[in-house]
This record gives structure tokens, C-alpha cells and sequence, in this order.
């Protein structure tokens, strides 16, 4: 039996008390030597009697961490009398710190104990708990190696960061009234209001009506409470879009309907945003115009403060920023963008290194990867070299592998925004640095005028990488499974290998060759992207009919604008052919009056869900059609019916209505279904695998998942990663790792 060694523990050893929790158990078990970090990793020198216990314990790890690898070595000493934290060095950079985590309960017990030395402190934080990512700067993991070192510890923190009995003993985090980052209340102007008590002001202001953008973890929110909804989306041109709500726990049942699923990940430390249905469809409509609504518990000291001093239950919790855009860090440019947004400003002076938004999940699928989710660390052998995968052009974020583990960033957004981009740019620099990756491939989308593909050949310049470029819908299948299978791809649009815009997927086979089975029909796009704005152009491309004329005209359209539409169809002028799910969706909800314009990203989509909720779907004939070889819905003859099922309900009976909307989403679920089953048994591949945003929809996605599972088949999705393009530098990552294997 050993009774000594050299222990090198990696993994997600940083940032989660890994060395306090080293050193009490030492104690506990009489061992001496010493722990220090390492770089990314943690050494430990250890003799004693319970060496074999002590080991047993280390590799289990504090609660944050994740183990990766223990190694273990013979060490002759000589060994110290006792047991010690050592000062860390540099070294390997293998493990990454959690992402920044709700505060923790024991810390709650601390701000609300009225003669606490944390009595009231908004920024009470422990081992177990606050920011991590978002004021890291380097490795290992120190204080002087985050933004809290501008904050010097007071007499009273430093005897608690230096007490092994207590839960703040090397707490990077540790900060008092004292000594920690403080408050700032400011007007419109930037005038500092002076308060005794800000938080208890910004919570009177709130009530009042005001609209406060507050500066948080990762960046700025927008807060108000639900009456002041309307207020704000008109000063930030949003009528539509609907907001995201921070609720007391005790108040969320009187909203919504929760799964115990849903309140496990709502009560989780990663707190995100989570998407329930409400308890009335109808009530919220200020906040969200849909039958589900948007919830998250407060996660901050600062949080809790504020709704322990509100009357009202909820406040609206959006970010600052537009959508695409990163989240706002700095007050400067907060006061700059938002001064005809907002009335107050509630800010600290803790820098913010790495922004992060707030992460978003639905049914358990992860729809936005950020805050407490993200930086994402994931186990999988793609060999030797370093990846890089810069990701889509939408909803980005990127992934890098490094020695065994895909790492994925926060969501960084629409890279075609100049600010987004250099965001990009920014979060690739910074998350290579902390993982110390020297890049060989360098995946990207295939499309060749993505910005994140120029920046891809820039970067593979200068690392001298190989450049892998891999389309869209491929990518979202391999972020799924890596095993044989027939892949189902339903999203909005992605360049396609035949130039045209992809959209309604089937594949079979695996990782590096995917076969094109099926798809659904190619139709086309007038004026391109301004299709997407507009659904009705959609409509009219799909069905170029006399009775979708008139119907447009019933709405507004002028003959000079239809003759000008049907021009381009008939000329083939400024058309895009594309297969695209979501864009048929986009058009059935045209056809129902229910989304004419679109003015933020899925809106026509999720508009037709929220009204497909209340009808009854009723199946309807599907027609395929063969083409190359491939399975083709038409999506043609679905518009023809649900149009004729709208001419029938002449007085637009609300029930009626809803029932269409119902019905084309079920009968085009069943259709791409349809082509996967038939292509699992045409080529004996007994996996189905299901990716794309269209599949957050509800209806479709357990459609799709009843009839193929109902078939016999194997059903996979990926809950670990978003289904829309979230996790489309995950694929690109993998892809390009098993591509290179395979040569």
C-alpha cells in the first residue's frame, strides 16, 4: 500500500475551491506536503498513514470540479511537518475554469444576516459560487490574475482567504462593503444620485415605473417592472419580440405551467432563462405576445437584494444590447447606447474581461449557450492536433480542441454585425490563450462569403493551419452523433453543396460522408433575404397562384408590388432557390395573417406555434416526388391544402384557424419523418438523429421523434448543445477532427 506520491490532477481544477478542499482533507487525514496550482492543473506532494483515502477523496473533487485524468507517481521527499498551499506557477494549460454560477445559499444566509460582516453586501461570493469566466484574465486561476485584483483585500477577508476552516479560505472572489466592488446609481446624464441604501432607491425607482439598466456578471440588462413593458419595447423599436422575465421562485407557478424537469433547471447554479408555456396563453401579452414566456430566478447577491426590497414579483430582464449584438460591458458605452432607453443606471466598478448573456433553455434543450453554461467542456477523441472551429454566421460561438476535449464559448451572435465580429475575434484570442492551443485545422461554414470563414483563411495564414470547410446542415448532424446515421437537418437557411440555400435536410451516413437523401422541395426565394423579412414574398414564391394574389391584394399590396413579385418569379430575377424548413413556416404563417413582417429572428415560426397551440392537427395526403434519387416533400401541396382549408373557414373562426396551423405543422413533420424512415430501412442505418432550430418546436420535434421511434428506430438528439446553430462549431470541430483521422 502507498503511503506518499506526486499527484497531478486536470480537468476543471481551476475557480471551484479545489485547492481548499486539498488542504481539509489533508488535515482531515493527517497527510503533509503541499497543493499548488499548476498552470491549468493541480500538483500535489502528499505523505501519511491515509495516503490511499487521501487519493480516493482528491480524485472525487470539490463539487464544481470535473476530473479528467489523476496521475499518480512515486516521490521519496523529502516531506514538510505539515501541510501547506503553495503560491502557483505556470505550467500546463490543459483543464479551463466554470463558467461564472449562481450565488449560493450559504452566502444568501450571509447577506441576510443582519450583523453579518456580509450583511447587505451585493457581491458576496465564495468558492462555491460568482462570477469565474467573466473576470478571468489568465491562468492559473489567482486573484491577481482576475479583475478582483483591483480590489485589495481588507484585514477581516484576508484572515477568511487565509483560514483553512473557513468556505472562503483562497476564494478569488472573496470582497466585503469593506474593501469589494461598489455600487453607482446615475441618472440619464450620468449624474451619480447619492443614496444610503441604492439598492433599496433602484428598487423604489423600479416600482415607480422606471426602466434601469443594470449592470450584472456579463453585462447590462434592461429592468422594469411588467406594467413599464410596453414603455420600453416602444423606446427600443421591439414591439414584437418578447422579453425574458426574472421571477421570485414563490411567483413563477402563478405564471407558468413547470415541469419538475424545468425546476430542477431553473433552481440549478447555472440559473438560465427558461422557456414555459404560461398558464394563461393570454396574459403577459406586454411582455410575450407567444403562449410561453421566458423565466429565470435571480442568480446575483444584487438580484436578491433588489426583489427582498420590490413590491412586484417579476421584472423584465433583457439585455442592452441588440439582438446579434455582445452584450454591453462598460458603463461608458452603455450610458452612450442607451441614454434614450433608459432612466437610471445601476452599476459597479468590477471590469467585466469576458461578457457573457444569459443562457436559454426550452423542454431541456439548450437554445442559447452562455452564462453558466458556457465555457463548455466536452470529452471526445479527435487525435492530436488543435481545432479551431469559428462557427456559423448567426448565433456563433466558437469551439477549440485541445488534447482530448472540445471546449465551446459563450454564444457570441451575428457575425456579420462589425461589433459581433471583432467580438469573434476577441473570443477566439481569448480562448486560446487560456487553453494554450496552437491551432493545425482550422474549421469553418462553407459558405465562402461568410465573414467567419475570411477570418478562418486569415487565421490559418497565420498559424499555417489547414483550412476545413464543412456545410452547414453536416455540421449540425455531426454535433449530434458521430455514429452512422440518418440525419435530419430542419433550420432556416445554410449554403447548400449545389449552391443553392439549404434548409429541410435528410442524410445518411457518417462523419466525413454524408449522402444527400431527401429534402424538402426546393422553392423559391423573391428577393432573396428580403423573403425573410417579409413572409408573404415566401408565400408567393411558394404558391404563384391567382387566389394568393388576391389575397395579398386584400391586404395592401398595390398592383404595381404584385406585378413587380410576379415578374420576379416568372424572369428569375433576384431568386434563391432554397429547401428551407424554416421558410416554409414562414409562409404558413403568411397565409394565416398571423406574422406579415418579420422584425426579429424566428419570429413568423414561433408566432404559428404559439397559434397552432390552441387548434387540433388532423393528418392531410403528403406527395413525394423523386429527384436525383432523392425523397422530396412537396411543400407546394401542403401550402395548396392549408390555402384551401383557409378559403373554407370564410369567417375566420379562431378555432378553425388555429387547427390549420396546426395541421401543416404536423403534416410536415410527418413528411420529413417520412423520407428519414423510409431512408433508414432503404439503407439498414437504424439511427435517426434530429437537428436545426425548427426542431424547438414542440409539435414538430416529438412528431418527428413518435413516428420514427413508433417505426422501430433509434431517436438521438443532443441536450448537451443547442439545436440551432449554437452548436454548429461543436460539428465543425468534430468534423474536421474525424476527417483528418480518416486520411
Amino acid at each position: 500500500m502507498r503511503r506518499s506520491g506526486r499527484v497531478k490532477i486536470r480537468g476543471i481544477v481551476q475557480g471551484v475551491g479545489f485547492r481548499p478542499f486539498v488542504y481539509a482533507t489533508a488535515i482531515a487525514l493527517g497527510i503533509r506536503g503541499f497543493v499548488k496550482n499548476r498552470g491549468s492543473e493541480v500538483e500535489i506532494q502528499a505523505s501519511g498513514d491515509q495516503f490511499e483515502e487521501f487519493l480516493e477523496r482528491v480524485s472525487r473533487g470539490p463539487p464544481l470540479s470535473r476530473i479528467d485524468r489523476v496521475e499518480v507517481v512515486p516521490d521519496p521527499g523529502p516531506f514538510p511537518d505539515d501541510f501547506s498551499i503553495q503560491a502557483s506557477e505556470s505550467g500546463t494549460l490543459s483543464g479551463m475554469i466554470p463558467p461564472d454560477i449562481a450565488i449560493c445559499e450559504e452566502c444568501l444566509d450571509d447577506i441576510r444576516d443582519l450583523n453579518g460582516r456580509y450583511s447587505g453586501y451585493w457581491c458576496t461570493s465564495c468558492v462555491n459560487c460568482g462570477p469565474r469566466y467573466s473576470i478571468i484574465r489568465d491562468l492559473p486561476y489567482d486573484r491577481e490574475r482576475t479583475t478582483m485584483d483591483a480590489f485589495p483585500m481588507c484585514p477581516e477577508c484576508s484572515r477568511e482567504y487565509h483560514d483553512p476552516s473557513c468556505r472562503r479560505h483562497h476564494a478569488q472572489t472573496i470582497a466585503c462593503a469593506s474593501c469589494g466592488p461598489r455600487l453607482r446609481l446615475l441618472d440619464r446624464e450620468g449624474n451619480e444620485l447619492s443614496f444610503r441604501d441604492i439598492i433599496s432607491e433602484t428598487a423604489r425607482l423600479l416600482d415607480a415605473g422606471y426602466i434601469v439598466a443594470i449592470r450584472g456578471i456579463g453585462g447590462f440588462h434592461l429592468a422594469c417592472i411588467e406594467s413599464s413593458a410596453a414603455e420600453l419595447k416602444r423606446r427600443l423599436g421591439r414591439s414584437e419580440q418578447p422579453f425574458a422575465v426574472m421571477v421570485r421562485l414563490d411567483a413563477i407557478d402563478r405564471i407558468a405551467v413547470l415541469t419538475a424537469e424545468d425546476r430542477m433547471i431553473l433552481e440549478s447554479c447555472q440559473r438560465p432563462i427558461v422557456v414555459l408555456e404560461k398558464r394563461d396563453p393570454d396574459a403577459h401579452a406586454d411582455i410575450s405576445n407567444l403562449h410561453t414566456i421566458g423565466c429565470m430566478l435571480p442568480y446575483t447577491g444584487l438580484h436578491h437584494l433588489l426583489f427582498s426590497r420590490l413590491s412586484h414579483p417579476l421584472l423584465i430582464m433583457t439585455s442592452a444590447n441588440m439582438p446579434g449584438y455582445p452584450m454591453i460591458t462598460g458603463i461608458d458605452i452603455a450610458m452612450a447606447r442607451m441614454h434614450g432607453h433608459v432612466d437610471f443606471f445601476l452599476t459597479h466598478d468590477r471590469q467585466i474581461e469576458n461578457r457573457c448573456d444569459d443562457s436559454v433553455v426550452r423542454d431541456g434543450f439548450i437554445i442559447r449557450l452562455s452564462r453558466g453554461m458556457a465555457p463548455k467542456r466536452t470529452a471526445i477523441d479527435l487525435g492530436a492536433s488543435s481545432i479551431l472551429a469559428v462557427g456559423p454566421e448567426l448565433n456563433a460561438n466558437v469551439t477549440i480542441y485541445r488534447d482530448g476535449f472540445c471546449t465551446t464559448s459563450p454564444h457570441v451572435g451575428n457575425v456579420r454585425n462589425p461589433q459581433t465580429y471583432a467580438y469573434l475575434q476577441e473570443t477566439i484570442e481569448n480562448l486560446g490563450r487560456l487553453l494554450g492551443a496552437d491551432f493545425r485545422y482550422i474549421a469553418h461554414d462553407a459558405h465562402p462569403q461568410f465573414l467567419s470563414t475570411r477570418y478562418a483563411r486569415e487565421l490559418a495564414e497565420l498559424h499555417g493551419a489547414e483550412l476545413v470547410p464543412v456545410q452547414h446542415h453536416q455540421a449540425h448532424i455531426a454535433a449530434t452523433t458521430t455514429a452512422p446515421c440518418i440525419g435530419i437537418a430542419i433550420d432556416g437557411v445554410g449554403y447548400g453543396e449545389d449552391g443553392t440555400i439549404w434548409g429541410g435536410e435528410v442524410f445518411a451516413g457518417s462523419i466525413p460522408r454524408y449522402e444527400r437523401v431527401g429534402h424538402l422541395e426546393v422553392v423559391p426565394m423573391p428577393g432573396g433575404d428580403l423573403a425573410t423579412r417579409f413572409p408573404e414574398r415566401m408565400l408567393y414564391g411558394i404558391l404563384p397562384e391567382q387566389s394568393v394574389g388576391e389575397l395579398l391584394a386584400s391586404r395592401g399590396w398595390t398592383d404595381v408590388e404584385l406585378s413587380v413579385l410576379d415578374a420576379q418569379l416568372t424572369r428569375g430575377i433576384n431568386i434563391v432557390p432554397t429547401s428551407s424548413t424554416g421558410r416554409v413556416l414562414d409562409a404558413a404563417a403568411a397565409l394565416l395573417g398571423i406574422c406579415r413582417e418579420r422584425t426579429y429572428d424566428g419570429e413568423p415560426a414561433m408566432k404559428l406555434e404559439s397559434f397552432a397551440a390552441g387548434g387540433k392537427a388532423e393528418p392531410w395526403d403528403l406527395e413525394y416526388v423523386r429527384i436525383g434519387g432523392r425523397r422530396v416533400l412537396s411543400t407546394r401541396s401542403l401550402m395548396q391544402r392549408a390555402m384551401a382549408e383557409t378559403e373554407r373557414v370564410k369567417d375566420q373562426n379562431q378555432r378553425a384557424m388555429r387547427s390549420i396551423a396546426a395541421s401543416f405543422q404536423f403534416n410536415l413533420a410527418r413528411g420529413i419523418a417520412g423520407i428519414a424512415i423510409h431512408a433508414a430501412f432503404e439503407k439498414d442505418i437504424p439511427i435517426v438523429a434530429l437537428s436545426g432550430g425548427v426542431a424547438y418546436n414542440r409539435a414538430i420535434r416529438e412528431t418527428i421523434r413518435n413516428l420514427v421511434t413508433g417505426s422501430g428506430l433509434e431517436f438521438r438528439m443532443n441536450p448537451e448543445y443547442p439545436l440551432g446553430d449554437g452548436c454548429i462549431s461543436y460539428g465543425q470541430c468534430i468534423y474536421a477532427g474525424l476527417t483528418a483521422r480518416s486520411k
